[in-house]
């Protein structure tokens, strides 16, 4: 009897003991899936930071040095304010213009009986200079006179102030009859008595320049003085003609 119970109960034991394993072994995988799945469905509870960590590339190799340069030169310019012996215009102005005192020469002394300028020990009234100085300041100074030029050109302006006699040109019949009129340009010399002399035509109807040449010959002007001295003057002379003017 005491077999049979411990029978039973063994037989009992055996299969609750499945049961539970079973249970346990459910249970389990149950929970590691949960755990398993909860990362994939609540994903902010993930570090991002790391995960950025491994998604990132590395960061490339560094560059290999850049090979060593040539030694440069240097060059030092000198500047200078003198170029081809001038001066050189300055570029700019400077910031600190400096100020140049020269000292100032001893006030010459005054002894008894000397001069300005004389060495101690003279004799009492002597010479400025000494003997070649008493030379120099004896001999008169000639001061050179500049060479008055023989002529000289002023404007038409200029030369007619100076017309003291003008004669009126004798207007051609055969222009006054072709009712020809207009001005006739001469160049004329007028001498140093202020006659008329070396008379060219510069500009002019031919029908009139031959009566306003033969009417300029005959003009007469005061000299023109230069330095107080009577010189030739080259100008230009203008006669007009006109119908109504007779």
């Amino acid at each position: 009897m005491f077999e049979d119970s411990l029978l039973e109960s063994g037989g009992r034991l055996k299969t609750n003991r499945g049961l539970t394993t079973t249970i346990s072994v459910i249970f389990q995988v149950g929970l590691i899936g949960i755990l398993v799945l909860l990362p994939l469905i609540f994903t902010d509870a993930l570090p991002k930071q790391q995960l950025m960590t491994f998604l990132v590339a590395p960061p490339p190799p560094p560059p290999p040095p850049p090979p060593a340069a040539a030694p440069v030169k240097v060059v030092k310019v000198i500047q200078t304010d003198i170029v081809n012996g001038a001066l050189r215009t300055p570029t700019k102005i400077p910031e600190k213009v400096q100020m140049i005192k020269e000292e100032e020469a001893p006030a010459p002394v005054m002894s008894t009986g000397g001069v300005v300028g004389g060495v101690p020990g003279g004799v009492p009234g002597g010479q400025m200079g000494g003997v070649i100085g008493g030379i120099i300041s004896s001999t008169p100074m000639a001061v050179p006179k500049v060479a008055t030029p023989q002529r000289v050109r002023v404007s038409s302006g200029v030369s007619s102030g100076l017309l003291v006699r003008k004669v009126q040109p004798v207007y051609p019949p055969l222009a006054r009859q072709a009712r020809i009129q207009g001005k006739v340009l001469l160049q004329a010399v007028i001498s140093k008595d202020g006659s008329i002399e070396n008379l060219h035509l510069i500009n002019g109807h031919p029908m009139l320049t031959q009566a306003a040449m033969d009417a300029v010959k005959q003009w007469k002007y005061k000299p023109y003085l230069l330095n107080g001295e009577p010189v030739e003057v080259e100008t230009q002379v203008e006669v007009n003609f006109t119908l109504s003017g007779g």
